[in-house]
C-alpha cells in the first residue's frame, strides 16, 4: 500500500511558488506540533525564518486563514487558532456518516465487482507486519479511511472526505501518540475490511463506528499538555 498524500485543492488551480511552500511548510508545522493552537508569531518572523520576503509569507498566512487554522490580530501579528472542540466533533460527525455510507455501498457488491482496493488494504492491513511508528501508522489510517470513500465511487463524497480529513488530522496525530493506538489500530482496520469482504453490511458498519467513535471521544480530553509534550517529542525527532 503506498501513501498518496493529500493535495489541496488550492495546489490543483494554480502554479506551485514561493507562497505556496511557505503555505506548506507552515500547515506542516501546526500538523508536527511545532506550532501550537494559541502560539502567536509575525510576518517578520516567518519571514526571517525561511529567509524570504513578507509578501509570500502574507499571501500564505492569508490562505491558511481561510482554511481556518490561523486568525489575525489588527497591529499585534497572526495567531495558530486554539482548538474548536464543538468543530472538530461536528467534522467527527459528518465522517462517521460518509464513511457509513462508503461501507454500505461496498458491501452491497458482489465478490467479483469488489474494487482492487480492498484487496490492497487487505494486504497491507492484514497480511504484511505491523508498522511501529506512530506518525507513519497515523498517515496510513487516514489513507485506510480516504481508501474505503474513495472506492464506493462518489467523487463527492470523497473530496469532502478528503477536506475534513485534513482538518481533523491534528487531532489523528496526537491520537497515535499513545502506542497502544497502533495494535488497535490494526486490529479494528481487519476486522472492518473482512466484515465488508464478506457483505456483512451492519458488522462492517458497528465496526467502523466504534472506531472512529474512539477517536472522536479524544477530541475532549486534549490539554496543554499533551501539546506541548507532543511538540518536544517532535523537536527530538526532527533535530536542527
Amino acid at each position: 500500500m503506498q501513501l498518496t498524500g493529500s493535495t489541496s485543492s488550492r495546489s490543483k488551480n494554480r502554479p506551485q511558488g514561493l507562497a505556496e511552500r511557505i503555505y506548506q511548510q507552515l500547515k506542516d508545522d501546526i500538523f508536527s506540533f511545532r506550532l501550537l493552537p494559541g502560539d502567536r508569531f509575525s510576518e517578520n518572523d516567518i519571514a526571517d525564518r525561511m529567509e524570504v520576503s513578507r509578501t509570500p509569507v502574507r499571501q500564505a498566512l492569508f490562505w491558511l486563514e481561510h482554511e481556518g487554522y490561523v486568525e489575525v490580530f489588527f497591529r499585534s501579528g497572526w495567531q495558530v487558532r486554539p482548538f474548536d472542540f464543538d468543530f472538530f466533533e461536528q467534522l467527527y460527525d459528518l465522517r462517521i456518516v460518509l464513511e457509513l455510507e462508503a461501507v454500505k455501498r461496498l458491501c452491497a457488491l458482489p465478490p467479483a465487482a469488489q474494487p482492487l482496493q480492498l484487496g490492497e488494504l487487505k494486504a497491507f492491513w492484514i497480511d504484511q507486519p505491523q508498522l511501529t511508528d506512530g506518525q507513519l501508522v497515523s498517515r496510513y489510517d487516514e489513507e485506510f479511511h480516504m481508501t474505503l470513500v474513495a472506492a464506493a465511487g462518489n467523487a463527492e463524497m470523497a473530496r469532502i472526505h478528503r477536506e475534513l480529513t485534513e482538518k481533523i488530522r491534528i487531532i489523528r496525530r496526537l491520537d497515535f501518540t499513545k502506542g497502544e493506538r497502533v495494535n488497535a489500530t490494526y486490529k479494528e482496520h481487519a476486522g472492518i475490511l473482512l466484515a465488508i469482504i464478506q457483505q456483512q453490511t451492519e458488522e462492517a458498519q458497528r465496526q467502523l463506528h466504534d472506531h472512529i467513535a474512539v477517536s472522536k471521544a479524544e477530541v475532549r480530553k486534549i490539554t496543554l499538555h499533551m501539546l506541548h509534550r507532543a511538540r518536544a517529542e517532535s523537536d527530538e525527532g526532527n533535530p536542527s
